[in-house]
């Protein structure tokens, strides 16, 4: 079986143009050159008793990115691929919970090492690395001209330990292995469509799986050229296309509504973009996509933890995600009776008409071996084996022909006067207003018993909320239920997102209406907003206290920007 360290091996010696980082270029012979050196310096370090050698990585998307996760493979260590958003504490958890021998980052990067506690001249400070810097050059320097490893890793060798995107709680340290990497370097290839000449434009953050996974790997195995932006951003995205002659892009999230939220660049309908894959997208975000850019849009669905994969086959209908990929048995289970749940019935329109019934979560039936585990939690193991299936945490639905949709994150399941509700059809009903950029649909508290629904929008640039528009928008969804009108509307400048672009909704079930953003109040089904001011706010929490529930009140204090 292959391995990542193969993978890397097989562009020794190639000239084609690999990397690409603003006006910088390397080869791939480069390429591996500098991972070579970097192999070489990792194994002239001590090896901890009984494991490899685990190397934190707090870099934004930068060619030492590449070079240490290529290091790594040739050597037989481990990358920590650390999360730049996490800050102090918590920060400092996942890299001590990852057992991380030492920290590689950059002197923008510095600042968090600090705060974290993980610098300074305690006896448990971390060692660490900061690129670009003379010290950094002076460690490399004694390996320059030193050969790749003879080390040959076995394909069952952790290699990447990925943090899940916390868009729904604390993230976990999924375990992915050399042979792992590689199978998904070879066949993500034909999905992604990446041959030799492709340009592959890597804006998503390397420390999550979807870059690493779906573009840098495949691009790699092909031998095709990436090129690197140190984070995303949607008024750069366009630019680069360009500038790059970008053939392919992966996504994750919203990514796709906040470039087009920018001002169109009479280049893009000629662009050299051919194709997108990602995931999340509502399907007006992909037609409009893909009608700028002159590419086709893909999305399908996936995780870092790996087991299941959904592609879109040619008959796939625009909205769903498609079909199981290599033969899995996948299907939608109550969470509660772990029975299927009935498949969906959608009206002449094409509208789902009962979400609550269809709606489970996508279960892997027999597939628990392939899962390689999270890093020493054994608790978060358990939420996803159960017996021989494997449970991926996310809510979704099939339809008669057998096609998968998505539904939202496991903790996006509602319970709203005793029925079950998912977010993510709600936000699709919502964002068919042409008012609206984003909308997050997430549970409150009730009062007396149960949730309530809250939605936070982003509203389109130069677009003010207008309570009633919303209301006539509303009115005209045949297929929202009585259950899924908003009781609580909330109005932000700019939805917040984790690192890899999913909607962080944290924060926002945790601020509630306690926050300084307008918040618009509804007394049901068909009923108009209102503002929740401060004294509809004193009665709403008067309620929870007269039914003992003010322990579940959001907390005091938000903020705007969430």
């Amino acid at each position: 079986m292959l391995t990542f360290a193969d993978v890397v091996r097989s562009r020794s010696g190639d000239d084609h143009l690999g990397v690409r980082a603003g006006a910088a270029v390397w080869t791939w012979d480069q390429v591996v050159r500098e991972s070579t050196i970097r192999a070489n310096y990792l194994l002239s370090q001590p090896r901890p008793a009984g494991r490899p050698r685990h190397i934190g990585i707090l870099l934004d998307n930068v060619p030492d990115f590449v070079f240490w996760v290529c290091a790594a493979a040739l050597s037989g260590s481990v990358i920590v691929a650390a999360n730049p958003t996490r800050r102090g504490a918590e920060l400092a958890g996942d890299i001590r919970h990852t057992d991380c021998d030492l920290l590689i980052t950059s002197e923008e990067r510095w600042p968090l090492v600090e705060a974290a506690g993980l610098a300074g001249p305690s006896a448990d400070a971390l060692p660490t690395l900061i690129i670009g810097t003379s010290e950094y050059q002076e460690a490399l320097s004694r390996f320059s001209a030193a050969g790749l490893p003879a080390i040959e890793p076995d394909p069952a060798d952790t290699l990447l330990l990925l943090f899940s995107s916390g868009s729904t709680g604390a993230p976990k340290a999924v375990v992915c292995s050399q042979g792992r990497l590689a199978s998904l370097a070879e066949s993500l290839r034909t999905r992604t469509e990446i041959d030799r000449d492709s340009v592959t434009y890597v804006c998503m953050p390397l420390f999550h799986g979807n870059s690493l996974m779906m573009n840098l790997a495949p691009a790699m195995h092909a031998g095709a050229t990436v090129c690197l932006a140190p984070r995303f951003t949607a008024s750069g995205f366009s630019r680069d296309v360009h500038r790059y002659g970008v053939t392919f892009v992966n996504y994750v999230g919203r990514a796709l509504s906040y470039v087009l939220a920018q001002p169109p660049d009479p280049r893009d309908a000629t662009s050299t973009l051919r194709l997108a894959v990602g995931t999340e997208a509502s399907a007006s975000d992909v037609r409009a996509f893909a009608e700028r850019f002159g590419c086709r849009v893909s999305e399908g669905y996936g995780m870092s933890e790996g087991v299941v994969r959904i592609n879109r086959t040619p008959e796939t209908p625009d909205d769903a995600l498609g079909l199981p990929v290599g033969g899995l048995d996948l299907r939608i289970l109550d969470p509660l009776t772990e029975q299927e749940c009935p498949r969906a019935v959608r009206g002449a329109d094409g509208r789902l008409l009962n979400a609550q019934e269809a709606t489970g979560q996508i279960v892997a039936i027999g597939a628990a071996g392939a899962f390689d585990g999270y890093y020493r939690n054994p608790g978060a193991d358990a939420e996803r084996i159960r017996g021989g299936n494997f449970w991926t945490g996310d809510l979704g639905w099939r339809d008669e022909r057998g096609f998968f949709y998505f539904a939202g994150r496991g903790a996006d399941w509602l319970r709203v006067d005793g029925e079950n509700l998912a977010a993510a059809p709600i936000e699709r009903i919502i964002e068919r207003w042409d008012d609206v950029t984003v909308a997050a649909a997430y549970a409150v508290p009730d009062p007396r018993t149960g949730d309530q629904l809250m939605v936070t929008l982003q509203m389109r640039p130069g677009v003010s909320f207008d309570p009633d528009r919303l209301v006539r928008h509303l009115q005209e969804q045949s297929d929202l239920g009585t259950k899924a009108w908003p009781r609580f509307v909330r109005v932000i400048e700019e939805l917040p997102t984790t690192a890899s672009g999913k909607l962080a909704k944290v924060g926002l079930r945790r601020q509630g209406w306690h926050v300084d953003d307008p918040v618009y109040e509804s007394t049901g089904f068909g009923t108009g907003f209102s503002v929740l001011d401060a004294l509809a706010r004193d009665r709403l929490e008067r309620e929870f206290a007269a039914h003992g529930r003010d322990v579940l009140l959001p907390q005091q204090g938000g903020v705007a920007r969430g």
